[in-house]
């Protein structure tokens, strides 16, 4: 099987809400009533999809649930425009991300993770049969405006970093669920944002676009001298959805030798907008095909958004991966585009980003 290295998963945020049972979840997946697994990753369906490791993100949970039935019915019937939810200030979230760190802390500590900090790292953990890990922030609630918190955070191995989820941050303003709708949603960057955006340049932190607005990106554009990345973003000319990137966009991204990761997610696949769950592969290859268009070969990767998303029912979970692969093999991309789309060229672009 080909390994996938992945642009973005949210699995921390199912121990930060069932701490107690981090060990079941991880190592033996987490059973129901049924003996189900429950979500989309644990440790065995990890290695029965060939899932090499990934960016594993902290998410700080809005008060009001975005995965709460409304929310999924407002979002299965489109037009919609889900509200933004408040902001959420730095000394509220900085335990919250200790608690997230925390675990994946613990999860290098059974041995059968590595957090990574360079390319180097990443191989390494692979080749020692380890799922290798970067530490990411989706949003950047738990820095204050003063980024002192940054260098904290950067000490303990964060090596991405977003400067907004769906929500407004002290650093700039996140799209909001809303289809259809161009990215152009708000302003762009705070003076914070700008001095966040210098001192990830850096530091070497990565830079991820997938949840800031179009005024955000261009400024990112604009002030960074990194390749520009949006690690779970589709095409807007396929799915016209606020998440999405248009095709400007995409060249940018291109330009500046940068990267996109598919997001798995059907509300950001279907054409219709809606976030119900669906059969085949058809979008998922459609979004692939515009990337590769747009952004060529060694520009386009895997972003699934497991554990944080609904996803097609073919792909079900992590095991499902070989599916997926298969599929685009079938669709006619050969095994040199599949290990590039599966795992080397985010290696390449984080060679780019870090410098190691």
């Amino acid at each position: 099987m080909i390994p996938v290295f992945d642009g973005h998963n949210d699995f921390l945020l199912r121990l930060l809400r069932a701490p107690d049972q981090r060990e079941a979840i991880w190592l033996t997946g987490e059973t129901g009533p049924d003996s189900a697994p429950k979500g989309h990753l644990d440790l065995p369906r990890m290695r029965a999809g060939a899932f090499a490791g990934g960016f594993f993100a902290v998410y700080i949970p809005s008060p009001i649930a975005h995965d709460a039935p409304d929310f999924e019915a407002i979002m299965d019937a489109p037009p919609y425009d889900v509200p933004l939810p408040d902001l959420i200030g730095a000394a509220a979230a900085q335990p919250v991300a200790a608690g997230m760190i925390g675990h994946l802390m613990w999860m290098e500590r059974t041995g059968t993770l590595a957090i990574c900090r360079t390319v180097a790292d990443i191989r390494a953990a692979i080749a020692a049969g380890k799922i290798a890990a970067i530490l990411h922030f989706e949003g950047a609630e738990a820095i204050g405006a003063d980024l002192d918190a940054l260098y904290m955070w950067h000490t303990a191995g964060l090596r991405s970093l977003g400067p907004v989820w769906s929500r407004p941050t002290v650093f700039g303003h996140g799209v909001p669920f809303r289809f259809p709708s161009s990215p152009d949603t708000g302003p762009g960057l705070t003076e914070a944002g700008k001095r966040l955006i210098r001192a990830c340049n850096e530091l070497r932190i990565m830079i991820d676009l997938s949840h800031l607005n179009e005024a955000g990106f261009n400024d990112v554009a604009a002030l960074s001298n990194a390749p520009l990345v949006a690690t779970h973003s589709n095409a807007h000319a396929i799915t016209p959805s606020a998440r999405n990137l248009t095709d400007r966009q995409l060249d940018m991204i291109r330009d500046s030798d940068g990267m996109v990761g598919l997001n798995f997610a059907t509300v950001f696949l279907r054409e219709d907008g809606r976030k119900a769950t669906f059969k085949g592969w058809e979008p998922m290859l459609r979004h692939l095909d515009h990337l590769i268009a747009r952004l060529g070969e060694d520009r386009v990767g895997l972003g699934s958004d497991f554990d944080g998303a609904t996803v097609p029912a073919d792909i079900g979970d992590v095991a499902g991966l070989p599916r997926l692969i298969d599929a685009m093999r079938q669709h006619g991309y050969d095994d040199a585009l599949l290990a590039k789309l599966a795992h080397e060229n985010w290696f390449a672009l984080l060679g780019r980003t870090w410098g190691t």
